[in-house]
């Protein structure tokens, strides 16, 4: 479990193909001195496994479901990442609760910068655009933001203050750009529960 808030912005320096796999390395001396091999980091949003590290990064293993379903597939020498560490039972949760379950991806339609901020509106996959409201939250490459408008159905507008376009890689994107994308937890289970009520089953 995560919180959406970003601990450091790795950068991926190499990407080795294997057989069935594809190992990426990240280097993020802040993060990587403090992991294990087995501990789990959300890398853009997607929760992936350490499997080697040294005191300056770290690899992890991702094989081709992950590589479809997310914007792992795109990543070369040189792409920044947002990155969080597992939450601590005894942690704060200042964002809101993220498995780390990528949902699907979505696109970066338009940044307009007003006045000392960001706004951005992203284009969501229709299964998180069903479970989004207004003031509630959305995870977008791993970043816990609260949506501030709905301007179309499957459009989320949010409000990027200075503090998050510099310490994430929200700040380096540009018009269609994908994102990983992961709907409130809260919003996923209501659903399941009203649908499972209109088809006359029990929850």
């Amino acid at each position: 479990m995560f919180t959406g808030i970003v601990e450091a912005v790795g950068v991926v320096r190499d990407v080795e193909e294997r057989t069935t796999t594809r190992r990426f390395w990240v280097e993020s001396p802040s993060l990587a001195s403090g992991l294990r091999a087995g501990d789990s980091v959300a890398v853009d949003g997607a929760c992936l496994t350490v499997v080697e590290h040294t005191p300056r990064r770290f690899a992890v293993d991702v094989i081709g479901t992950t590589l479809e379903r997310t914007i792992a597939g795109t990543y070369a020498e040189g792409s920044r990442v947002n990155l969080e560490r597992a939450l601590r039972a005894d942690g704060r949760i200042d964002g809101h609760l993220v498995q780390g379950h990528v949902d699907g991806i979505g696109h970066l339609v338009q940044c307009i910068m007003d006045g000392e901020f960001w706004r951005m509106d992203f284009r969501l996959p229709s299964e998180v655009a069903d479970l989004t409201v207004e003031r509630g939250s959305v995870a977008l490459n791993g970043v816990s933001l609260t949506v501030s408008q709905m301007p179309a159905r499957d459009v989320c507008r949010i409000g990027v203050i200075p503090y998050t376009h510099e310490h994430t890689n929200l700040g380096g994107l540009q018009a269609g750009a994908r994102v990983n994308v992961e709907g409130d937890l809260i919003g996923r289970y209501v659903a399941k529960v009203l649908a499972q009520r209109a088809g006359g089953r029990s929850a």
